[in-house]
């Protein structure tokens, strides 16, 4: 009997303090990948997005710019919002930690911490990364500099809120003993060797009066929440935790297999104080967590001061929605760093999507239209094994080489057997030929729903209406 349990998946939520980068245009369609492939295999899917719009960044940002910080946050909000339909996604719920609903759900969480023993307050003095958004202790830094933001951090001396992160030592280290909780299994591996190093526990406010752009702290006027606080809350909040009124939460968190997405640099944050939070808060610990690796470009990692940051919203614009996605989805390695050039992404494209794709289906249509009679009949319903392992292992980039395998076997076919000339010498045996090739074609073209959703459309009306659509994809200008 098929799986029905429900699916809960979602992103990390990038802050609003620039625009969108590819790396998040990245996890945004492995998470929709995710997210439509589970729902045609009959899984009832809750996809979570949205922006983390508190802090000391954004306060930061939005007065450099002599605005107001929600204007500030709705605008880039509104932004990343735009990948909906740019990349094609199709999530159910896009967040925002200024909601109100967010706010009384991240009070909540603190109060039960609070109710549990483990938060309490005293005076600390540290250096303090605002690009980290944390404090750092030396072994955290490279020759003095955040290795991540390459900058002093500044020191800070205050009275804060501290949440007792020691208290979950032994919890932690049992959660991470569990295969599959996190992958790929080195960073499960990673993150069990972090916990058994020993846990401090973490400051989780910040005073008013040197920085006000947060939730406020229950029943301490002059404290608000540390951004990543308030923010990791974000994953429950969403179903509408603690009330619950359409009853999701209980649905996708409680009784659903929970995924969390996220960049491999939020190993501490995801798989280890937000689980801290949620056994202290009495919540369900997160089922697994799937880390991803970063893009670098022409073997650089990307920055703004560099000027080689790529927009998601300029690959669409070049390559379209579709294309995007296949980029991403195949020629990203699912774990490991990856390096994309527009140089290699326009050879991916050109190669195996104009040239491949997208000529193949214009050639097995071309030779349906002109020599069968009724349109080619539809493939039987289900996916064949590999194709299925690949994406419930979160490997892209294996179920792209699979339907792309299928397509080359397509293209041999057609030049083994000939059936444009076979047809001149015994028509029924090459109508037999064709059918079975646009056959095989709608086939893929089922394959590429989760991939490339809009492709697929084209693909299985072009096979049922026995025509030949429109070229798939343009070339590029010369």
């Amino acid at each position: 009997m098929t799986d029905k349990t429900p699916k809960y998946i979602t992103t990390t939520l990038p802050y609003v303090n620039a625009d969108p980068h590819i790396g998040f245009g990245l996890e945004m369609v492995q998470a929709d990948t995710l997210a439509r492939y589970w729902r045609l295999m009959g899984r009832e899917v809750f996809f979570n997005t949205g922006t983390d719009e508190h802090g000391q960044k954004i306060a930061q940002k939005a007065d450099e710019a002599g605005r107001d910080r929600q204007e500030y946050a709705d605008y880039y909000a509104g932004e990343f919002n735009r990948l909906k339909e740019a990349l094609n996604l199709s999530y159910d719920n896009f967040i925002r930690t200024t909601d109100q609903s967010h706010k009384v759900a991240a009070q909540h969480i603190w109060n039960l911490c609070n109710e549990a023993g483990d938060i309490y307050k005293k005076k600390y003095k540290g250096l303090y990364c605002v690009g980290c958004e944390s404090f750092k202790v030396d072994s955290d830094l490279v020759e003095g500099k955040c290795p991540d933001h390459q900058k002093a951090p500044e020191e800070v001396e205050e009275e804060n809120y501290f949440f007792k992160l020691s208290n979950y030592q032994s919890y932690l280290e049992e959660y991470l003993s569990t295969e599959g909780v996190i992958v790929p299994e080195w960073r499960r591996l990673e993150a069990l060797k972090f916990v058994q190093g020993g846990l401090e526990d973490l400051s989780i406010s910040r005073e008013v009066s040197r920085m006000d752009w947060g939730i406020p702290v229950p029943n301490d006027e002059e404290q608000v929440m540390y951004v990543w606080f308030d923010a990791l809350t974000n994953y429950i909040s969403t179903l509408g935790w603690p009330n619950d009124a359409n009853g999701n939460f209980e649905k996708f968190w409680q009784a659903g297999e929970t995924l969390q997405l996220a960049g491999k640099d939020q190993v501490r944050f995801q798989s280890i104080i937000w689980q801290a939070m949620l056994k202290s808060a009495g919540v369900k610990a997160t089922d697994k967590i799937y880390y991803h690796g970063f893009i670098n470009s022409g073997g650089t990692k990307m920055s703004k001061s560099l000027g080689n940051v790529i927009s998601p919203y300029e690959l669409v614009d070049r390559y379209g929605t579709d294309a995007t996605r296949y980029i991403l989805l195949r020629h990203v390695h699912p774990f490991d760093d990856s390096d994309l050039t527009w140089e290699k992404m326009d050879e991916y494209y050109t190669a195996n999507l104009v040239n491949g794709l997208g000529n193949l289906t214009a050639r097995i249509m071309k030779m349906a239209e002109t020599h069968l009679d009724t349109p080619a009949p539809k493939p039987p319903h289900g996916f064949e094994e590999e194709y299925e392992k690949s994406l419930e292992s979160y490997n892209f980039q294996s179920a792209c080489d699979f339907v792309w395998e299928r397509i080359t076997e397509l293209d041999e076919e057609i030049a083994e057997k000939e059936p444009f000339k076979m047809v001149k010498e015994d028509k029924s045996a090459a109508q037999e030929v064709i059918a079975s090739l646009a056959t095989r074609l709608y086939k893929i073209g089922c394959m590429l729903y989760p991939i490339m959703p809009g492709v697929n459309v084209i693909i299985k009306e072009a096979v049922l209406a026995n025509q030949k659509p429109d070229n798939l994809f343009s070339r590029l200008p010369e």
